[in-house]
């Protein structure tokens, strides 16, 4: 097959997750229901914590950022899901496809970047609670997110130079429901070496550290509550991680095996399901998370409902 130049590829066409016409509507319903439930969800989280001033901490800082996060997550891909299930439609435009992956790698990078300076906030917290306050202060907490952002932006940035340089024939299809750095290589017809080293590269420095310093806290925390004389307050600091390990849990098993099942195996409808879970179920569950095992947040959302229905 003899490709074209990217340059006259105007659109490509996403194959979405059926193309049972009769699943479209149930679709639709589902995904639909799934996104307003992640919007209200997290923004309520971001609510209660800019509403309660015992709140104002920096747990619960990084807590509304992850949720902001999320919300921008799942806001890169269902959208445009829903609108070609509407439309009864596949397509997305070339420069639509290299936006979707920009924003979709920003957000899943800050995700990972976030609940490891959360893991080193609780590190910090309990292994050396006497200098808290002086290490984990506004402006270093401030400075954590703005770094993240700083190197996950070039990160992707780079990604999208690099998927600039490939080729695409005419009519390229892509096997997923929105446009995924490893489905646009597949579906390249130029060399994608390149791009599937920066990928390998990035993921072991954005993927593999972070859990590393996640695993690398959580196995100093242990240590710390283990010597512990406490059998009451090992529990009250324990507490405090069951939530963010809770997450932890979910993005990497979701996330891990959404690319180990694309790595080892050819059958798309597996990798389609695989990455429903990662980057549509998690984002929704999180507030869930931090709300039903957190009793501050809890109080918070109380509190926020009780001024609402007060208001005339």
């Amino acid at each position: 097959m003899e490709a074209g130049n990217h340059t006259e590829v105007s659109e490509f066409l996403l194959l979405g997750l059926s193309d049972d016409p009769a699943l479209q509507p149930l679709l639709f319903g589902v995904f639909l229901s799934i996104y307003l439930v992640t919007m209200l969800g997290n923004l309520l989280i971001i609510l209660a914590i800019s509403s309660d001033s015992n709140l104002h901490t920096t747990m619960y800082f990084f807590l509304s950022n992850l949720s902001f996060v999320d919300i921008c997550f799942i806001s890169t891909t269902i959208p445009k899901m829903l609108v070609n299930i509407q439309a009864e439609s596949k397509n997305i435009s070339y420069i639509g496809c290299l936006v979707q992956t920009c924003f979709f790698t920003i957000f899943a990078g800050m995700d990972d970047f976030l609940l490891t300076v959360m893991a080193y906030d609780r590190y910090v917290a309990i292994c050396q609670p006497l200098h808290y306050a002086v290490t984990m202060n506004p402006r270093f907490c401030g400075f954590l997110v703005l770094i993240s952002w700083f190197i996950i932006f070039w990160v992707a940035l780079l990604h999208i130079l690099l998927i600039m340089r490939l080729t695409f024939c005419m009519g390229t299809e892509i096997p997923h429901f929105f446009c995924e750095l490893a489905q646009i290589f597949e579906v390249a017809c130029s060399d994608t070496l390149a791009n599937k080293i920066f990928l390998y590269v990035a993921t072991v420095l954005l993927g593999v550290f972070p859990l590393s310093g996640i695993l690398f806290s959580y196995y100093r925390i242990i240590s710390s509550l283990r010597r512990m004389a406490s059998t009451k307050g090992r529990y009250k600091a324990f507490s405090t991680c069951v939530s963010h390990l809770s997450v932890v849990s979910l993005f990497y098993g979701t996330g891990l095996g959404f690319y180990v099942n694309s790595a080892l195996t050819r059958s798309s409808q597996r990798s389609l399901i695989a990455s429903v879970i990662y980057t549509v179920v998690t984002p929704m569950l999180n507030p869930f998370i931090y709300s039903l095992r957190n009793r501050d947040v809890k109080g918070a959302l109380r509190s926020l409902f009780g001024r609402a229905a007060s208001c005339p």
